[in-house]
């Protein structure tokens, strides 16, 4: 269900859209935001109706981080208390790929949030950064492990230790984000590849996404075993005899 700081539609086609709803403060994640969405996120990995999702924010800011006044005279066990790690690892852990429609700002743990998407469709006028470094703190959403292995050591220690902000161009081009779209097509572009996914074979989809993010957490053999052992598990779905046929007899495959 739908909260006042989240929104929530089910689509037919197995897409579900969640909106960040804190306009009045550029959609910035306060207590009751960052639960919210974790409950939901928890439902939908555990929803065999739900295919894809798209989350998304307003056309002024997708997220601009965390709510400040919760943080301004927080002590460090408040802050433990809080046990963020489960509330961010109810995103991480969620199965399904999620594709972030991006506008506006995105900025610490706005930006993290987007990170941990699958698919990231971003305005031209988008603009992104780390800035807790400005205020005397680091990101503690995952941001100096995520946006390292996204763009680099070097570029991401530039952004990390600076906290300057960066455009869509930029992004782009160090692979920090998917596509960058006219800022009034995000939503479209970002719900058109959900429906595309949610059409899709579900066990290889999720195959390829769980072997992906653990190559960021494992050696390199130990990825390449999870790959193979997925690989040869796939050839036991109907997914891959309906994949195989449809392209030997040039039609249009009809996955489950």
């Amino acid at each position: 269900m739908s909260s006042p700081v989240l929104l929530r539609e089910t689509l037919d086609e197995g897409v579900v859209v969640l909106r960040l709803n804190r306009p009045e403060v550029l959609n910035a994640l306060n207590l009751e935001l960052r639960r919210a969405l974790a409950q939901v996120f928890t439902e939908l990995h555990h929803d065999e109706g739900v295919k894809a999702i798209v989350l998304a924010g307003s056309a002024k800011a997708f997220c601009a981080g965390a709510d400040l006044n919760e943080y301004v005279d927080a002590q460090p066990m408040e802050i433990v208390a809080r046990q963020m790690g489960g509330l961010w690892g109810a995103i991480s852990g969620c199965s399904k790929p999620v594709v972030v429609a991006l506008r506006g700002f995105a900025l610490g743990g706005g930006l993290e949030l987007a990170m941990h998407g699958d698919i990231i469709v971003c305005a031209e006028t988008a603009k992104m950064g780390q800035p807790e470094v400005q205020i005397g703190l680091m990101p503690g959403g995952g941001a100096t492990q995520r946006l390292t292995h996204a763009v680099g050591k070097f570029k991401a220690m530039k952004w990390l230790l600076t906290g300057a902000l960066f455009g869509a161009k930029e992004a782009f081009e160090m692979g920090l984000v998917s596509e960058v779209v006219p800022d009034e097509e995000v939503d479209e572009r970002a719900l058109k590849l959900a429906k595309q996914l949610a059409k899709g074979p579900q066990q290889a989809i999720r195959s390829i996404k769980q072997a992906v993010l653990q190559s960021m957490n494992t050696p390199l053999d130990q990825g390449l075993e999870l790959e193979r052992k997925s690989f040869q598990l796939l050839f036991a779905t109907r997914d891959k005899t309906e994949g195989i046929r449809a392209r030997l007899e040039k039609r249009d495959a009809k996955f489950d």
